[in-house]
């Protein structure tokens, strides 16, 4: 019996699109208000699903307290407040689109999910209330 428990968490910060490759214009033609050189910010909504089979002495796939704060501490504590293109990590190099933010979230919580023994099996992230992106893996 497979079994999926989502944990919401919601976090804010701030990031530009833009391409170091392409002159200003092309940025802007591309990207539009997203490549604005003083940066914009968004009210980030993530969803974290694991799966698994629940276990018999408690009932858990994954108990949701320890899941909340590996989260917290794995990413919202990392991004939460923070310019995506200069303060964290494992966007560092890389285009902060909601797609390639949400591949690098599920790189970083994978592993501790899976040694925590349940596997990942979707990241949502909602940019704004009508713009998201899943990502299950590869």
């Amino acid at each position: 019996m497979m079994v999926y428990l989502t944990r919401v968490e919601h976090f804010n910060a701030a990031h530009k699109l833009y391409n170091e490759q392409w002159d200003t214009a092309e940025n802007f033609r591309v990207f539009g208000k997203c490549a604005n050189e003083n940066w914009h910010g968004h009210n980030y909504e993530l969803h974290i699903t694991v799966k698994g089979e629940p276990d018999p002495s408690t009932g858990f796939v994954f108990n949701a307290q320890s899941l909340s704060t590996l989260v917290k501490t794995i990413i919202s504590d990392r991004v939460d407040h923070k310019n995506l293109n200069l303060d964290v990590d494992f966007m560092k190099g890389k285009l902060t689109t909601a797609e390639n933010f949400t591949v690098g979230i599920w790189n970083e919580l994978e592993p501790e999910i899976r040694s925590a023994g349940a596997s990942l099996h979707c990241v949502r992230l909602y940019e704004t209330p009508r713009i998201y992106v899943d990502y299950f893996g590869n």
